[in-house]
């Protein structure tokens, strides 16, 4: 063990990039490891805390001192870091082992009429492919949180905002791992994800109009609405209960699907599709990812605090 701890401190060093640092108990910032769970440093067992955050020299560090009631932190209740057993974690090849934590944006671009933004991971990418998620990706060097969200979303949707005319809020962050589960393989990444919600004046047709999606990246864009997004969340990944899909629901929803030269075309998706949940075994299939699923979650808490302030 000493001597993958040594190669990891050495591969730290060689590589630039922004890490996850954990502070607790007012302890000096540590580099997260590969294998050690975030969430579980700062509360053991459990799969949620608040925690705070900050971008600085370009670590992002995660304490336990709460100025102003943090932000939740969350990983499943089936993440694999959570379960590796000691012997697990050794075997994992040295480049995995030396990668760190890495920090990743995701964008809920909310319209004026309270519609969502969601993209489907093109096929060809090497983790989670076909899954729905907002528009996102990592931080890069000397990058501010909302920077880089406007960045990728940018990157990946067409869609150019600036900060002067959207509103922004970083709902939580969420523990990923890939695969999502052990039963699925050994971790080859792990992240926390933050999830800032943009808000923008425009109407989700307006933006719509502007879409220019990078085909290498996503595969087709959807607009959900709280009603959908209520369906979507109500299935848990990890539980086995059928899902029910409520009767006012449409069958189905308009998407708008990306060919490989970038062309844009309209088709419709069930509705169901979007309540599957993570399989255990096997290949995965086309479905909202978990972290995104807790995002949403969010989202919705923020529509009912609005509404009871109105």
């Amino acid at each position: 063990m000493r001597s993958l701890t040594i190669s990891w401190i050495v591969n730290m060093e060689k590589v630039r990039k922004i890490l996850v640092h954990l502070s607790k108990e007012n302890a000096a910032p540590q580099c997260a490891r590969f294998v050690q769970s975030i969430t579980g440093h700062f509360v053991g067992s459990e799969d949620q805390v608040n925690v705070s955050c900050s971008l600085e020299n370009n670590r992002f560090i995660l304490c336990d001192r709460l100025c102003d009631g943090g932000v939740p932190l969350k990983r499943a209740s089936f993440c694999p870091i959570k379960y590796l057993s000691h012997s697990e974690a050794v075997s994992l090849p040295p480049d995995t082992l030396s990668r760190g934590v890495d920090v990743g944006v995701a964008v809920l671009l909310q319209s004026s009429n309270q519609r969502l933004l969601l993209t489907r991971r093109a096929s060809s990418l090497r983790i989670f492919p076909n899954v729905w998620v907002p528009p996102g990706g990592h931080v890069e060097l000397d990058e501010k949180l909302l920077d880089a969200g406007l960045r990728e979303l940018q990157e990946e949707t067409g869609l150019k905002l600036s900060p002067d005319e959207i509103s922004s809020q970083l709902l939580g962050m969420w523990e990923s791992v890939y695969p999502p589960m052990l039963s699925r393989g050994p971790p080859q990444r792990h992240h926390v994800v933050t999830y800032m919600l943009l808000k923008s004046s425009q109407s989700h047709l307006q933006l719509q109009a502007c879409l220019r999606p990078d085909p290498a990246e996503v595969s087709a864009c959807v607009w959900v609405d709280a009603g959908l997004v209520k369906a979507v969340v109500s299935a848990v990944d990890g539980e086995k209960d059928s899902v029910r899909i409520p009767a006012d629901l449409p069958q189905t929803i308009s998407v708008t699907e990306v060919s490989s030269r970038g062309e844009l075309s309209e088709t419709s998706l069930p509705v169901s599709l979007f309540c599957n949940r993570a399989p255990d075994h096997g290949e995965d299939i086309e479905r909202v990812s978990t972290g995104t699923k807790f995002a949403l979650e969010l989202w919705l808490k923020t529509l009912e605090s609005h509404a009871e302030m109105g």
